[in-house]
């Protein structure tokens, strides 16, 4: 079947020493990965290949066997209206939020939901140079539309529970301290376009500590990223 969609690129791996097996995040059939056969052989592989780097935002025309195998691209261009960036604090936060992505969407099911928003912060971080929060901000909205957002019914206790993703009136083993759930407090009223110095560097460093604790407990197999490290020392300030 032919399908024409948009795509947002979660990872990519070589494949011998010509060909890379590519998982995109469809807005028409959810998760998919693709076999690209001799990317490295061609004049104009340099070319397709920067198509495929972490989040880019895709126009694809794929042939979908949905056999539970991996599917064949004809066509790609990347998406109207947007263009990699080359910063390399920008691309520091998309490879940090590909990892978190790649262990959180599992599902060859559609979540245009989710898709729709990826795409609109996507755009939002394209576009913009104040960016400091925006991967934590990202993290915590992405949980509304894998099913874990934080239950803001019970906000006023002074305790938030990892396990259960609410607020309590006491600390548990799972729960946050005070100072770690007034900063995760703050985060939830937080939007893109919000002040990008509401956090010091080392708030920060505990409030992404938190989203992935969070993410663990309700992602089974979630995997820490790897370039969470990097990312740490960029906004360490």
């Amino acid at each position: 079947m032919l399908v024409k969609t948009k795509a947002i690129v979660i990872s990519t791996l070589r494949y011998q020493e010509k060909s890379l097996i590519v998982k995109c995040f469809t807005e028409a059939a959810g998760l998919k990965t693709y076999f690209v056969r001799s990317a490295f052989s061609s004049n104009k592989s340099s070319q397709r290949i920067a198509y495929f780097q972490p989040l880019n935002i895709l126009e694809i025309e794929a042939i979908h066997k949905n056999k539970g195998t991996m599917e064949n691209f004809k066509e790609v261009r990347l998406a109207s209206d947007y263009s990699p960036s080359l910063d390399i604090v920008k691309n520091t936060i998309l490879l940090f939020v590909s990892e978190v992505l790649h262990s959180s969407i599992k599902e060859e099911e559609t979540n245009e939901d989710l898709f729709n928003y990826l795409d609109s912060a996507l755009r939002w971080l394209n576009e913009h140079d104040s960016i400091a929060n925006f991967h934590m901000i990202l993290l915590l909205n992405m949980s509304k539309f894998l099913g874990f957002y934080p239950d803001l019914s019970t906000i006023d206790q002074p305790h938030f529970e990892i396990g259960e993703g609410v607020f309590v009136d006491y600390r548990g083993i799972t729960c946050l301290t005070d100072y770690e759930t007034y900063l995760f407090k703050r985060l939830l009223n937080l939007k893109f376009s919000d002040d990008q110095k509401v956090f010091s560097g080392s708030e920060r460093q505990i409030l992404i500590k938190i989203l992935l604790q969070y993410y663990s407990a309700h992602i089974e197999g979630f995997r820490q990223p790897k370039s969470l490290e990097v990312l740490t020392e960029i906004f360490a300030s």
